[in-house]
C-alpha cells in the first residue's frame, strides 16, 4: 500500500504497527523529511497526522498539540483543529486506534470494509494495489461522475470503495470492535440565529483579518495565487505585508493576457508585491498526455484530463514559493455559489445500463440538495466535488485558503438573506481594507464605492466577452463549427479566446492534441468498454478532430474515463 503512494524520487516514509491492536498504519511523505509518529511523554498516546492542520493558528507542532489535548478532551480535541487533515490516534491505555479527517473532508480517505477487516488510505491506489475485488468500476458511481462530474453520497468510483463521511472519528477495540461516530454535526452551526446584515458585516470584518494571519504565517515562503475577482483581493486588502513579502502570480493562456493578468497585475502593484504570469503554452501541450496521466493517477480518478493544465501551473508555481494561498471558495461559502450541478450527457454514447445510471443520479442529487445550502455546500459540494482540483494542486504546493476556516465558515451559517449573501459585504471589506484596491474593477467590471453607469458598462462588456469565448470554445454550436472550419485562415480564435480564461481545448483537441485524442480513443480498448458505445466514441472523435463538430465536452470524460482504466484498474 505505502509503495504505491510513493511514488515521487524525494519520497520518505515511516510506518507504526501494534499487533496486540490490530493496527497497522505506514505514512508517506512526497519531501525527503522522514514522517514521524507523535507521541506524548510516557508514550501511551501516539499519532499521525497528515495535511495543513493547526491550532490556535499555528502549523507547527500541531500532532503534539493534537496528542496534548486528546489527554486532556478525549474524542473533542479533534473540534480544535483547523485546516484539512486526516490521522491516526492510537491510545495504548484504553486499548484503541482512531481514524479521523477534518470537518470538510478534503483529507480524503478512502476505506473498504471486508471479512472483519478496514483498509483506509488517502489515496484509492493503495487499496486497488491490495484488493483486488476492488479494480472494478462501480456502476452507480460512474453513472454519477458522467452525470454530476463527481461521485455523490461518500461513495466512490471502485467496487466497494467508499470516502471516510467528513467530520468523521472512527474507533477501533483491541476486541475488534468499529463505532463510527462523527466528531462534528453540521446541525450544530445550522441552529445558530441569524444576525442582521450590520451585525453579520461587523462580525466578518473583525473574523476575516484575524483569521488571515494563520495562513500567511508558518516556517515556510508563501506566494498568493491573484486573479481578478473578488476572494484573492479580500485576502490583498487585510495581507498587511510589507513591499515584497507576498508575491503573486496568475494563470495566464498562449494568446494575450487575461483579464485575470492584468487586474492582478495591478492589485500587486498597489499592494507593493511582486507579480509573476505562469503561461500554459506550447510546452503543456507537449506534455499533455503525461500531466493527464499524472493527473489521473494523482488524484485517483477523482479529477478529469483538464487537471493536466492545474497540473502543469502548480508546478511552476511551486519554484515561486512551497506554500500557495487562494482565494478558492469564497464565492461558495460568503455567496453560496453551487459549483455543480447535474448535466445532460450524450445518450448515444453510452449503454443502455448507463444511461439510467446517469438519469438516476439526478434524482440522487436532488435528494442531496434538499436542506441548508450552506451545508450542502461546505460538506457536500467540498468534499465530493472541490476535492478533485484540490488534490492535483496539492500534489505540487501546499494549498492554503482562509474561506474554509472553521470561524469563518461558522459566522458564514449566521448570514441573513441578501443583501449579505451578495458582493456587498465582500466589496466593503475589500475597500475598508484598502480603498485603492476597491477601485479597480474586478473581473466582472465592479469597484467599490460603485459607479452606476460605469459598473454597469464594464459589467456588460466583460459578460459579453466571457459568453463569446465560451461560444467560441467549450460552447460552440455545431453549425457554428462548421463554419468556423471554413473560415479557418482567418484565425478568428484571436478575437475571442484568452480574455477570461487560459486554456482552450476545443480548439487544442482539434489542433495540436489531435494525435493523442485520436491515440487514445481509438484504440481497441476504448471502443471496446462495456458502458459505451465503440462506433459513436469513434464517430465524435473523428468529427471533433475534422472540425466539423465541437465534442470537447464528451471528450474530457471519455478521454478520462480510458485513463482511469489504463492508469489505476489495469496496470
Amino acid at each position: 500500500m505505502m509503495g504505491a503512494m510513493a511514488c515521487y524520487p524525494s519520497c520518505s516514509s515511516a510506518s507504526y504497527t501494534n499487533a496486540d491492536l490490530h493496527a497497522f498504519v505506514g505514512c508517506v511523505e512526497r519531501s525527503p523529511t522522514v514522517p514521524v509518529f507523535t507521541w506524548n511523554a510516557n508514550r501511551t498516546i501516539g499519532c499521525f497526522l497528515w495535511g495543513e492542520p493547526f491550532v490556535d493558528g499555528a502549523h507547527v507542532s500541531a500532532a503534539n498539540a493534537l496528542v496534548q489535548l486528546y489527554e486532556q478532551s478525549g474524542l473533542d480535541c479533534l473540534l480544535a483543529l483547523n485546516g484539512w487533515f486526516s490521522g491516526v490516534l492510537v491510545d495504548l491505555r484504553q486499548r484503541r486506534t482512531l481514524l479521523f479527517n477534518d470537518r470538510y473532508g478534503l483529507g480524503r480517505l478512502y476505506v473498504h470494509e471486508a471479512g472483519g477487516r478496514t483498509f483506509f488510505s488517502s489515496e484509492a491506489k493503495s487499496l486497488l494495489g491490495v484488493l483486488p475485488e476492488t479494480r472494478r468500476l462501480d456502476p452507480q458511481g460512474l453513472g454519477e461522475w458522467w452525470s454530476c462530474g463527481c461521485v455523490l453520497q461518500d461513495r466512490s468510483l471502485f467496487s466497494g470503495i467508499s470516502l471516510l463521511p467528513p467530520g468523521s472519528a472512527w474507533t477501533f477495540s483491541a476486541e475488534g470492535y468499529l463505532t463510527k461516530a462523527r466528531y462534528f454535526d453540521s446541525a450544530s452551526w445550522e441552529s445558530l440565529p441569524a444576525l442582521s446584515a450590520e451585525e453579520y458585516y461587523e462580525r466578518l470584518k473583525e473574523t476575516f483579518p484575524r483569521i488571515l494571519k494563520s495562513y500567511l504565517n508558518g516556517s515556510r515562503p508563501v506566494a498568493m495565487s491573484l486573479t481578478g475577482g473578488l476572494d484573492g483581493r479580500m485576502i490583498m486588502s487585510w495581507s498587511q505585508r510589507g513591499p515584497g513579502e507576498l508575491p503573486c502570480y496568475t494563470f495566464n493562456g498562449p494568446v494575450r493576457d487575461c483579464a485575470d493578468v492584468k487586474i492582478a497585475r495591478k492589485v500587486a502593484h498597489v499592494c507593493g508585491q511582486p507579480h509573476h504570469t505562469i503561461p500554459v503554452g506550447e510546452e503543456f501541450l507537449a506534455e499533455f498526455r503525461k500531466l493527464a496521466e499524472d493527473s489521473i493517477r494523482i488524484s485517483d480518478g477523482a479529477m478529469d484530463v483538464t487537471g493536466a493544465a492545474e497540473l502543469y501551473v502548480n508546478r511552476l508555481a511551486s519554484e515561486i514559493a512551497p506554500v500557495r494561498l487562494t482565494g478558492n471558495y469564497g464565492s461558495e461559502i460568503l455567496r453560496r455559489h453551487v459549483a455543480f450541478r447535474p448535466r445532460g450527457f450524450a445518450s448515444d454514447l453510452l449503454a443502455p445500463e448507463m444511461t439510467q445510471r446517469v438519469q438516476n443520479a439526478e434524482q440522487t442529487y436532488a435528494a442531496e440538495a434538499c436542506g441548508n445550502p450552506l451545508s450542502f455546500i461546505a460538506f457536500k459540494q467540498v468534499p465530493w466535488h472541490h476535492y478533485a482540483r484540490f488534490v492535483v494542486e496539492r500534489s505540487q504546493v501546499a494549498v492554503r485558503s482562509p474561506f474554509l476556516d472553521n470561524d469563518l465558515v461558522r459566522l458564514a451559517f449566521q448570514a441573513p438573506p441578501e443583501p449579505a449573501t451578495g458582493l456587498e459585504p465582500s466589496l466593503r471589506l475589500i475597500g475598508e481594507g484598502d480603498p485603492e484596491l476597491g477601485r479597480i474593477p474586478t473581473d466582472r467590471g465592479i469597484t467599490y464605492p460603485a459607479r452606476r453607469v460605469a459598473n454597469r458598462v464594464n459589467r456588460s462588456l466583460q459578460e459579453f466577452l466571457a459568453k463569446a469565448e465560451y461560444a467560441y470554445d467549450y460552447g460552440m454550436p455545431q453549425w457554428l463549427t462548421r463554419l468556423d472550419q471554413c473560415v479557418s485562415p482567418l484565425r478568428l480564435e484571436r478575437l475571442f479566446l484568452g480574455r477570461q480564461k487560459f486554456c482552450h481545448f476545443r480548439t487544442w483537441y482539434r489542433h495540436q492534441l489531435a494525435p493523442v485524442v485520436k491515440e487514445v480513443l481509438l484504440d481497441p480498448r476504448s471502443l471496446s468498454r462495456p458502458y459505451l458505445r465503440g462506433k459513436q466514441v469513434a464517430q465524435i472523435t473523428h468529427e471533433h478532430t475534422s472540425g466539423r463538430r465541437n465534442h470537447t465536452l464528451s471528450i474530457h470524460k471519455l478521454l478520462t474515463a480510458e485513463l482511469i482504466q489504463r492508469q489505476l484498474l489495469e496496470p
